[in-house]
């Protein structure tokens, strides 16, 4: 069980059947009345955000996610499908779990896979990913001097803006986490 007042950022939780992970939190002591926890939940399986208060001494019992690495195979259109590196088995997963990782991850990617009593709900791409880009305008001689950038298509069909002496078919760096052009690789 863990008290309200041990809440933390990523912390997943059990509440009221559902599991919560913690979005955000803020301790209140105001100067009159009782102390409270003011937090911020996502539903891991509908990625519904909720605002709740709690009491420090409320307690819920800690919800175990598991994280397998899965290798992802393709996209028949409706379904993604990834297999497990060390069974074998194949497993499909439809774009609601993979949403957050989908422009990020490439045919043959490793990626991690976070599951709950058994049931698959999301997908995690690397905190760093190496992408072709595949249509941008050309880049002209001395650009390399001004901190200005031009819009750019990977090949996962994803936008981003890099710097203007980056061409079609190089390759680039990405951060998943805020989806921002890193580098050329």
């Amino acid at each position: 069980m863990l008290m309200a007042g041990d809440f933390r950022k990523g912390v997943t939780v059990e509440i009221d059947g559902q599991v919560w992970s913690i979005a955000d939190f803020q301790h209140v002591k105001p100067g009159k009345g009782a102390a409270f926890v003011r937090t911020r939940l996502k539903n891991v399986m509908t990625g519904a955000v909720l605002e709740r208060t709690f009491s420090p001494t409320d307690k819920y019992p800690r919800a175990h996610i598991e994280t397998k690495e899965m290798q992802y195979l393709y996209n028949d259109g409706e379904l993604y499908y990834f297999m497990d590196t060390e069974t074998y088995e194949q497993l499909p997963l439809n774009h609601d779990q993979v949403e957050d990782a989908i422009n990020f991850i490439v045919e043959n990617m490793n990626v991690n896979i976070r599951f709950y009593k058994g049931n698959a709900f999301s997908v995690e791409a690397p905190n760093f990913v190496e992408l072709t880009v595949t249509e941008t305008e050309p880049g002209f001689k001395g650009d390399t001097a001004t901190g200005t950038t031009k819009p750019a298509t990977l090949e996962t069909g994803y936008k981003i803006n890099v710097p203007l002496f980056v061409n079609e078919g190089d390759r680039i760096r990405v951060d998943t986490r805020t989806g921002e052009y890193m580098e050329r690789v």
